[in-house]
């Protein structure tokens, strides 16, 4: 039975990474790693962590990089203090 059911998480896992692609597996493999092993001392609960640690660690990584486009933009559309300094 345990057998059984590492083929089929192993099988899942392989199915969902030929699936998906590169960019949407930014934060979701530190969180699952992060998650499985929290799963894993938590009671044995490897494989739900690992999902749960692969959610936030996704969510995570989109807001940062909202978070740097944002400053990012913010940036540019300042205007340059240097020229002002010139202007006195």
């Amino acid at each position: 039975m345990r057998s059984t059911h590492l083929i089929s998480c192993v099988t899942l896992a392989t199915v969902l990474a030929l699936t998906t692609g590169a960019a949407s597996a930014k934060g979701c493999l530190k969180g699952a790693a992060v998650g499985a092993v929290a799963g894993h001392v938590a009671g044995h609960h490897s494989v739900l962590g690992a999902v749960g640690g692969c959610v936030v660690g996704r969510h995570m990584a989109n807001k940062k990089a909202k978070e740097e486009a944002s400053q990012k933009s913010s940036v540019t559309s300042q205007p340059h203090a240097a020229s002002d300094a010139n202007h006195v």
